[in-house]
């Protein structure tokens, strides 16, 4: 007979002061300290490229972009997330002044892995919806031409997908624009 050992939760407050310490990344949902894997290729290049194009559309504009290392913070059920790339607007807003945890993203984008894919789309999306600042959230696929869209209007969140090249994403939020193209540049989707 096996038997189940007892699975340790954390304060919030015991997961950042542990974070600000590891040397690897992790995220932290209902209490739980959830470790981090490495990507793909594909998945740090549509990462880097995106990343890129709305660095290059925002310069000298309100919004600012950060990638990966950029934790997030979701209130009132607190967790704490590494989108891969976020878009602020105006000041940025820490959760102390540490300013490694960012609490007023417009935009989220996660480029979906298969072990992370449905966790993504579903219960991290849940959490990301608490942001009060959050108007977008996009979620593009690696091993496909596919991106959805999810556009916060009113207190509804609307889904628009995107399943071609000559397709362009227009962000409200944020004034920019991603094309496909540029999105899948250098991804071999054969």
């Amino acid at each position: 007979m096996s038997s189940l050992s007892a699975q340790t939760l954390y304060t919030p407050e015991e997961y950042i002061s542990l974070e600000r310490k590891a040397t690897l990344k992790s995220e932290y949902l209902s209490g739980e300290i959830l470790a981090m894997s490495g990507a793909s290729l594909s998945h740090t290049r549509i990462t880097l490229d995106i990343a890129t194009e709305l660095n290059i559309q925002l310069r000298g504009q309100e919004c600012e972009v950060v990638t990966n290392d950029m934790r997030v913070k979701t209130t009132p059920i607190i967790s704490y997330f590494y989108p891969d790339v976020v878009v602020f607007c105006g000041e940025p807003e820490f959760e102390d002044d540490t300013l490694d945890t960012l609490l007023n993203p417009v935009l989220i984008i996660e480029v979906l892995s298969p072990s992370t894919e449905a966790y993504d789309r579903g219960e991290k999306f849940e959490y990301y919806k608490q942001i009060a600042s959050l108007k977008e959230y996009i979620l593009v696929s690696q091993d496909k031409v596919h991106v959805e869209h999810y556009q916060l209007q009113d207190t509804e969140w609307k889904l628009k997908t995107f399943h071609e090249l000559q397709d362009t994403l227009s962000l409200p939020s944020t004034g920019c624009k991603l094309s496909l193209s540029d999105i899948y540049t250098r991804v071999n989707l054969d």
